[in-house]
């Protein structure tokens, strides 16, 4: 199983995106409408690398739950991510899953093999385009998706809770602003769709 887990190398680039103004300060973050994205004094540097170091640590630790789950099936986050946007919306186009995760197609379709192979996702061919792939979830791959997600849930409540009033919008508004810009239409389509649960692909018993 190394090759899979090994296989996912994706970093994310929004940083490096980041248009940069002479005197290599980064240019002022602005709104899809172009208007600016903020008010008051930039943050000093000493702060951003703050910032940084925490969201690091965040992700560590919100992965670290299901890290360990995945590790007893032999599986890594690759397997997560499909999992859990195959079961969320349930049809899912391989080409859409490929846009979203941005990873190879080579790289996906190990993926994507192993847990076909293993029960947990059902792939089917569109209803009016034969070619198109059309991606479920098992009764299995259902079971396996709300398991990893369920420690995630716990920790991402307990953390809105404890960060007070009004945290929930300014945590989406915060997540929202990390997108590239010209990406966030798109995920905004993805996450405005309905997830529908469906008795498609209810093959394999519940791990």
């Amino acid at each position: 199983m190394a090759d899979i887990n090994q296989a996912e190398k994706y970093v994310n680039m929004t940083d490096l995106n980041t248009p940069v103004a002479r005197g290599g300060k980064p240019a002022e973050a602005k709104h899809g409408d172009g208007t600016p994205a903020g008010k008051g004094a930039p943050l000093p540097e000493a702060k951003l690398h703050e910032f940084a170091e925490l969201l690091f640590f965040a992700y560590r630790d919100f992965t670290k739950d299901p890290d360990a789950i995945l590790k007893d099936f032999g599986f890594g986050r690759a397997h997560h991510r499909v999992v859990h946007f195959v079961n969320r919306h349930p049809g899912l186009r391989v080409a859409d899953l490929l846009e979203i995760l941005n990873i190879t197609k080579q790289s996906l379709s190990r993926v994507l093999k192993q847990l076909i192979d293993q029960g947990y996702i059902e792939q089917q061919a569109g209803a009016s385009d034969r070619r198109e792939r059309l991606l479920f979830p098992t009764a299995r791959g259902r079971a396996l998706a709300e398991r990893l997600s369920a420690p995630q849930h716990v920790r991402l409540m307990n953390a809105i809770e404890a960060a007070g009033p009004g945290a929930e919008a300014v945590l989406r508004r915060f997540l929202e602003a990390m997108i590239n810009a010209e990406d966030r239409p798109k995920v905004s389509s993805i996450m405005a769709t309905t997830p529908a649960q469906t008795d498609q692909g209810g093959k394999g018993e519940d791990s």
